[in-house]
């Protein structure tokens, strides 16, 4: 891996100070909410670039590199986040080099890669490193020509006083401005003066990739690098017994076999049910051939675990279970469950009272399965124990999380662990927890060797970290017209509820009624790619279909004359959404598709809209149905992000979103038997292919100057119940359960 050649102290919040080559760099801490401190602290030069993760370098020839501060793993930010630093600075884009910064707490505290959060909370901060280090450049100009500030403009890198037609590099004032005061005052450009900001940008490393360049984890090699895999239980509830390695340890290459446990009994990790994590055996050799071999000759022993109190959703104290689970009892639980009384979320008028005088009631219940990530780079990680510190190479979303459970584990200052990020061969939540660093950590302090522990796709698939399995019943009520008068959720799911009670179409309607609940399990599970969300969307938006065709009115038609109840009169104290926004993404998206047009009669089409991570989204897709092969024509969505940085990459992600959904939807699906996933790798995890990706994905932004809010999730969940209502008008079949292709085989 490519390793920069010098590091400094991460002491000091914002710091500027000289370079060798009369150079500057520029960092920022978030904590300082974008206002720079008043001094600069003397810069501690080191070796190597390790610990620094946002700021500027400026040489004397005028050459510029941006670290981007967040981890990458598709999404783009390695290019979005630098973009703002740049607009900022004036500098021409061609000239940046972009380096992925590594992991350090303290200038950045919010070093963090999921819920649409990257360019959101980075849009002031980043900007302000910009504009800081050109208004100090400028100050350093004024100085040497005798000239004010005033009358000096910049671009492209170039200071330039117009009157006398002196010009110079910025590189040429680098050092002279690393010796001044930060500015107190730091005005940020209006959105009018942008030049950098809302112009398509090529990924930065999009060449690197392309020509196989090493930036992935498992691309990371060192010398004397062990390879490392773990042996854990066959099942979610069971725990290690015993254990004999010995013909194991003949096989050839094996170095070391031994036990190790991941998490200290006494500490909690959340998301985790750390039996099936904690206990597992790790198989060190020299080549991952050697270790898979190995492993196959392991004798284990294990038992079911007991079972044990944690706490669950919101806060409320749960038991999890003992015993091996399997998907069938699971959806009879929930079935079971969803007959009883919930937990009240939300109680808006008389529910009961306008169910009971309804002269119509539909009822519906839909269910989903759990859901693998299926990252294409399994998941990896390297670790060097030396002494009393750790250095990582890893791909994690989120180092700060896994952070505390590393220091307590490990019993080391967290200043003696450093963590090299490497860009990430997808994420989706799957990366944000970081477990599996910590065996890495054990198994190098172990072998006394420097390792990369591998997962195979096997790992991946049958010890993951899952979406949970989700159920929502709906219940709409209405008089002798037609109109609706009520509306009554009930989610619950294993082992967290999915609603967001708050949500549309809370707000919309005068007698509404949220209920959950939850059932306690031993399946490990985690965020995935919108959480909760990506089911209530297809649940939602799939009902609110079912109940505008019985009133008999067009979809979105429907969905805009409710979200005006919620504008202009809306119910209850606390409604999450903004209804303007919200129908903005609904018209954009009609006008788009041509919905509703003569010529688009004939199409076999759904729509769906949905609010979540603060951002709006609307997709209509078209498609068509041939026994059980779909093929999807289009799919046209709408986005109201606010400001859009780099529409390359955001056009990227949408398109990312739709894909992804439809596969999800279509085909995804774990289940267990006993507590084993009958699922382990592609053979049987179905993933969409190639030639079933929609056939053109056209994707529009409302265009506001909204701040950003946000775009990695809020495009994912709408398309699940785009696809059920489109299904549905080219089948005449409502669609209750994912996924849906098994059903077109009935």
């Amino acid at each position: 891996m490519k390793k920069t050649d010098s590091n400094y102290s991460r002491r000091t919040f914002l710091k500027v100070s000289s370079l060798s080559g009369g150079g500057m760099m520029l960092g920022i801490s978030w904590f300082a909410r974008a206002k720079p401190v008043e001094s600069l602290g003397e810069l501690n030069i080191e070796p190597v670039w390790q610990e620094v993760t946002s700021f500027i370098k400026i040489a004397s020839d005028n050459s510029i590199k941006i670290f981007s501060p967040n981890p990458e793993f598709g999404q783009n930010v390695m290019t979005s986040l630098p973009m703002l630093i740049a607009e900022e600075l004036d500098v021409d884009w061609k000239q940046v080099e972009v380096e992925q910064g590594n992991y350090d707490n303290k200038a950045f505290p919010r070093q963090f890669t999921g819920g649409s959060q990257g360019v959101r909370t980075a849009w002031k901060p980043l900007r302000t490193v910009g504009a800081a280090a050109r208004q100090m450049i400028l100050t350093a100009a004024s100085q040497a020509w005798n000239l004010p500030v005033s009358e000096l403009t910049t671009a492209n890198g170039m200071i330039t006083h117009a009157f006398s037609g002196k010009s110079e590099t910025y590189g040429t004032f680098a050092a002279a401005a690393a010796k001044l005061p930060v500015p107190k005052d730091i005005v940020l450009k209006g959105n009018q003066s942008f030049r950098l900001i809302g112009t398509p940008q090529k990924n930065v490393v999009a060449p690197k990739i392309a020509q196989g360049k090493p930036l992935f984890g498992m691309d990371y090699r060192e010398s004397g690098m062990l390879i490392a895999m773990t042996e854990r239980p066959p099942a979610f509830g069971m725990r290690l017994k015993s254990y004999d390695a010995t013909a194991a340890k003949k096989m050839p290459g094996i170095v070391d076999i031994f036990p190790i446990k991941v998490f200290n009994d006494d500490h909690k990790f959340a998301g985790f049910d750390t039996r099936s994590f904690n206990e597992v055996i790790a198989v060190v050799g020299k080549s991952t051939w050697d270790v898979m071999n190995a492993r196959k000759k392991i004798k284990a022993v294990w038992e079911v675990a007991p079972e044990r109190k944690e706490m669950g959703q919101n806060n409320r104290e749960t038991t999890v279970p003992s015993g091996l689970e399997s998907t069938t009892k699971h959806y009879a639980q929930m079935l079971e469950m969803s007959k009883k009384a919930g937990v009240i979320e939300r109680k808006d008028g008389d529910p009961e009272k306008a169910f009971a005088e309804a002269k119509h009631v539909i009822e519906r219940t839909y269910t989903a399965p759990f859901l693998a990530h299926n990252i294409m780079e399994p998941t990896n990680t390297f670790a060097h124990y030396v002494g009393d510190k750790v250095r990582f190479v890893a791909p994690i979303q989120i180092p700060d999380w896994i952070m505390p459970s590393i220091v307590a584990r490990l019993g080391i200052p967290k200043e003696n662990i450093s963590i090299e990020l490497v860009r990430m061969g997808g994420g989706f939540g799957r990366r944000a927890y970081g477990h599996y660093m910590i065996e890495a950590a054990l198994i190098s302090k172990q072998a006394n060797a420097p390792v990369k522990l591998i997962y195979s796709r096997e790992d991946d698939v049958s010890a993951g970290i899952y979406r949970p399995s989700y159920q929502l019943t709906y219940r709409a009520a209405f008089d002798e017209n037609k109109k609706l008068i009520a509306f009554h959720a009930k989610g619950g799911g294993v082992p967290e509820s999915p609603l967001h009670a708050n949500r549309f179409p809370a707000g919309a309607i005068d007698n509404y009624l949220a209920e959950s609940f939850v059932i306690p399990s031993n399946i490990t599970i985690g965020a995935f790619r919108a959480p909760r969300s990506n089911f209530n969307a297809a649940a939602e938006q799939s009902f609110l279909d079912e109940i505008s065709e019985y009133m008999g009115k067009d979809p979105i038609a429907f969905r805009l004359e409710l979200l005006q109840r919620a504008k202009d009169n809306p119910v209850g104290k606390t409604n999450d959404y903004d209804a303007s926004r919200y129908m903005g993404v609904l018209e954009l998206v009609r006008e788009k598709s041509g919905w509703g047009k003569p010529e688009n009669a004939g199409k076999k089409r759904g729509v769906s809209a949905y609010f979540c991570h603060n951002s709006y989204a609307a997709q209509v897709i078209d498609l068509q149905v041939k026994g059980d092969q779909v093929t999807v024509d289009q799919v046209t969505t709408a986005l109201d992000c606010g400001v859009v940085v780099n529409p390359e990459g955001a056009k990227n992600m949408a398109e990312g979103a739709a894909i992804d959904g439809i596969g999800n939807a279509l085909f995804g699906q774990l289940t267990l038997t006993d507590g084993r996933t009958d699922q382990r790798n592609f053979d049987t995890y179905r993933m969409i292919r190639h030639n079933e990706a929609p056939k053109k994905i056209d994707v529009h932004f409302v265009k506001n100057e909204i701040d950003p809010t946000g775009l990695g999730e809020p495009p994912f969940p709408p398309i699940f119940g785009a696809m059920a209502n489109a299904l549905y008008k080219a089948t005449g079949k409502r669609f209750y359960q994912q996924p849906f292709q098994p059903q077109l085989k009935a």
